[in-house]
């Protein structure tokens, strides 16, 4: 069987920071992880953006036992949302995307989007004049408080 690359977003729970969960991807399950993007909060949810590579059977044995320890893992593509029938293929997004997620046509003049490149830094949410991306990488922040005089 052939080794296969996954991304995933993987959104930790506070209590997790004493547990060896990524330790056990390598050591019970062959798994070989890098991490693309991490947003670590002391007290509150982690959220990771990790490459996977290995057996299929594998990936899926380490990501039930992630999610038996109460760690959310949702495939990059479920985490963004870009509305391709409303592009005006300027190519903004082209010129900050590093990764090559975002790429022209040249012959076609079309925006072409291979999200399993993309490692979340959300440069072309600022670059793309028709706010067509969506990106749920971060925690979901609590409303504000406003406090009065």
């Amino acid at each position: 069987m052939i080794e296969v690359t996954r991304r995933y977003v993987m959104k930790f729970p506070p209590d997790s920071a004493d547990k060896a969960l990524t330790y056990k991807l390598i050591k019970d399950y062959d798994i070989k992880f890098s991490i693309l993007k991490a947003e670590v909060r002391p007290g509150r949810t982690g959220s990771l953006l990790l490459e996977l590579e290995a057996l299929p059977e594998n990936i899926q044995k380490g990501i039930e036992y992630l999610e038996a320890n109460a760690v959310i893992c949702e495939p990059l593509g479920k985490k963004i949302k870009f509305e391709a029938s409303k592009c005006i293929n300027c190519g903004n997004c082209t010129g900050v995307c590093f990764t090559g997620a975002l790429t022209m046509d040249r012959e076609r003049w079309k925006l072409n989007f291979e999200p399993e490149l993309c490692v979340v830094c959300e440069l072309c949410v600022p670059a793309c004049p028709m706010n067509l991306f969506d990106i749920n990488f971060h925690e979901e922040e609590p409303e504000k408080i406003a406090v009065g005089n």
